[in-house]
């Protein structure tokens, strides 16, 4: 039974009807949909648009579907067009002539618009709790290496020592920030179309508000062309899952490097590792590759989004139909990407001792050395060509810096002292980052303590 089949006299084609079918995608958003409808129903009862008696029929009616549908007792036609006429035509089958009175001051339109962001908003809560429970492995495992001491890089070169706490909490940080990014487009994501019907609202009397409360979205839609024919909430929500999925990329590009024998900082679980079909002795970083990998899916959803979007006029068109392939394609993988992240460091081991041999030579205390100068009353430019002279004549030597004698550094310039050796243990250097962010023991433990609260005070908004 079509919901739109009285204007034509010819059957649709069979090819005609599995091209535009979208049950096979929009399924996942039936209990949305049941949920949308009782609350339209109740309304239109409640208003005396329809009798209190066929509201109290179709409520009932839905209820029953949720519940066969929860125990699989009813699953719906492959054959019918979407979820909506599904969930539609088994409410006739249950109540009668009733259920055709559901549809009253409503249009798919509207309809499709607010399951969706009703599925959305759901989904995002979820998504939100996994990016905590990572969050808070990241800040649980930092917390225990403070004192952990490897290279920092830029360019992928050695640049400053830091500690392996303070790396993880960089990651902390991005994903806080993703998790703002989430929830503050809720209240975006959960503005009603509901009442906006096709597009240019009803001439029923209807109480927009009232249905608004009921599914707990923040405000009615402003405009009726607007709620149906926009799909902004959904590009906004995949630009956030593009992020995560690049935060999460950049993580995961970086323990695949720590893993390879010539880092040797990291030994990922062999719970979540993979070996050779030809070679015995491999032990691959699968899942962290696979992270990487899919950010594509992610990204490519996005620019799927935005060009279905692109050139569209006012109002409904059917191209928006493809937004919850787009959309579920984000949501899906960003949501599995970041439970396995989750899994991956827990089976983690880090290979401090390694991480501190690393630093052997590796120059990464010269800009102390230059500001011991700079303390001492030389320009920073004129430091920075002193030391520069160090470090290459340190090459041609093949010794570090923290291995030079002050009588040697007194060759290169006078105001080197007996303080300025002691300042040149990677060590000493980390310590030395004291301010505000930085990499210190003592910075970094505040950093924690800041974290901790942050999770904690996001835990009580959740529960309130």
């Amino acid at each position: 039974m079509k919901l739109w089949g009285g204007r034509f006299s010819k059957e649709t084609a069979k090819e005609v009807e599995t091209f535009s079918s979208s049950i096979h995608i929009d399924s996942k958003m039936w209990e949305a949909d049941i949920k949308t409808s009782v609350a339209h129903a109740r309304m239109l009862g409640d208003k005396k648009i329809i009798s209190l008696d066929d509201s109290e029929r179709i409520i009932h009616g839905l209820q029953q579907i949720k519940a066969e549908s929860q125990s699989g007792e009813w699953t719906f036609d492959d054959g019918a067009e979407d979820i909506h006429g599904a969930i539609e035509q088994r409410l006739f089958q249950l109540i009668g002539i009733a259920a055709k009175k559901i549809h009253t001051a409503r249009s798919r339109n509207d309809q499709v618009a607010t399951d969706t962001r009703l599925y959305l908003h759901d989904k995002i809560k979820v998504l939100t709790q996994e990016l905590k429970s990572l969050q808070k492995q990241l800040v649980d495992q930092a917390q225990k290496h403070t004192n952990s001491i490897l290279p920092g890089m830029t360019h992928l070169q050695h640049a400053q020592p830091v500690s392996l706490a303070h790396h993880l909490m960089a990651y902390f940080w991005m994903f806080q920030r993703d998790v703002e990014r989430l929830m503050d487009s809720l209240p975006r994501i959960l503005s009603l179309p509901l009442g906006s019907a096709a597009l240019a609202g009803t001439g029923f009397p209807i109480d927009r508000q009232m249905v608004c409360e009921e599914l707990q979205f923040s405000k009615v839609c402003e405009n009726s062309l607007d709620g149906v024919s926009d799909r902004d909430f959904v590009i906004e929500f995949l630009a956030d899952a593009s992020i995560i999925m690049m935060h999460l990329s950049r993580f995961c590009e970086e323990l695949i490097l720590w893993n390879t024998p010539e880092f040797n900082f990291v030994e990922l679980g062999d719970e979540v590792t993979t070996g050779s079909s030809i070679m015995p002795q491999k032990k691959n970083p699968d899942m962290a590759e696979l992270i990487r990998g899919r950010v594509g899916r992610v990204y490519g959803a996005l620019m799927g989004a935005l060009t279905m979007m692109k050139a569209l006029p006012l109002s409904y068109n059917r191209d928006m139909q493809e937004d919850k392939e787009h959309l579920f394609q984000g949501l899906e993988t960003v949501l599995s990407c970041v439970q396995m992240m989750n899994l991956m460091l827990q089976k983690t081991s880090w290979k401090t001792e390694n991480m501190s041999k690393a630093l052997k030579a590796d120059f990464s205390n010269a800009t102390d050395l230059a500001d011991d100068l700079v303390e001492k009353g030389l320009s920073f430019r004129e430091a920075h060509e002193v030391v520069g002279h160090i470090v290459q004549d340190c090459i041609s030597n093949k010794i570090g810096l923290e291995d030079l004698s002050l009588n040697t550094l007194k060759k290169f310039h006078v105001l080197f002292d007996q303080n300025t050796t002691a300042k040149l243990s990677h060590r000493a250097v980390m310590n030395a980052r004291t301010s505000e962010g930085g990499t210190s023991p003592t910075s970094v433990e505040a950093q924690i303590a800041k974290a901790y609260e942050k999770m904690s005070l996001s835990s009580v908004v959740n529960n309130s």
